[in-house]
């Protein structure tokens, strides 16, 4: 893996690490990351953006306290914050000159075959044109997402589709535990994953996240992209030029090689 080797990444970045504690917009994570973005897409990488953050955006768009719980008011508040989150993603690519595109649809398009086909065609020719397709679950209608993933599986899924070199998903912890770090301080990190067996799956219960999936929808993401024999990355958002040592191949989070 090499800055210099062109490719094609999806990277993904949750709500945890778009937003501050308070919920509010972290707004210079946000220019950080689109700057390390829009530069390897200057060095001709392929980029692809996985972001969540519609639902957090839209609750501070009506200066609302507290997140409500039933699922029409998520949606619309989904509604709401996806169009100011392509508005701040348009605004801060746009210093840079780079060109987005939103692609907004359920995992359903995935399983049949000729949507599928158009979707492909769709990330391939949005690539074409030199610009970077920013994708999220349409939740304003599908509910999956909203409520348990978080946008994880569906970065892998997007992965897969396109046959992509990279997925690295940006997370608010450093990566895979042995146990889980908020309440055991002797918690090591786990750099290398050669395949996601039982008891891997079984670490990611503790492992913590304040995104809607936690950690265990990331392994389950981790385990769609490496069958499709991408490697994988989950690292903390929290410095995103870490996309650059994770390209130079690095040590950064916990990496799963993919399977053969």
């Amino acid at each position: 893996m090499s800055q210099d080797e062109k490719m094609r990444i999806v990277v993904k970045v949750g709500t945890s690490t778009l937003t501050h504690k308070t919920g509010k917009t972290n707004i210079a994570r946000m220019a950080k990351l689109v700057s390390v973005l829009a530069d390897l897409h200057n060095m001709g990488h392929e980029v692809i953006l996985v972001s969540s953050g519609a639902v957090s955006i839209g609750k501070g768009r009506l200066n609302m306290a507290s997140k409500p719980s039933g699922t029409p008011e998520l949606q619309a508040l989904a509604a709401i914050g996806q169009g100011e989150l392509m508005f701040m993603y348009d605004k801060l690519f746009g210093e840079y000159d780079v060109v987005v595109s939103q692609l907004l649809f359920t995992t359903d398009v995935l399983e049949r075959e000729r949507d599928r086909q158009h979707l492909l065609d769709t990330f391939n020719q949005i690539l074409a044109y030199d610009a970077i397709p920013i994708v999220n679950e349409n939740d304003s209608i599908s509910v999956d997402e909203l409520l348990n993933g978080d946008n994880d599986c569906l970065s892998a899924t997007v992965a897969a589709l396109i046959d992509a070199d990279l997925l690295v998903m940006f997370t608010d912890t450093d990566g895979l535990y042995d146990s889980n770090p908020n309440e055991n301080e002797n918690a090591k990190l786990i750099e290398l994953v050669e395949e996601i067996t039982p008891e891997i799956e079984g670490l990611a219960g503790g492992a913590g996240s304040r995104g809607t999936g936690g950690f265990t929808t990331k392994i389950k993401a981790a385990k769609i992209a490496t069958n499709a024999g991408i490697p994988v990355v989950i690292a903390n958002g929290n410095k995103p030029t870490k996309l650059y040592k994770i390209l130079e191949g690095k040590n950064v989070g916990t990496k799963f090689l993919p399977r053969s």
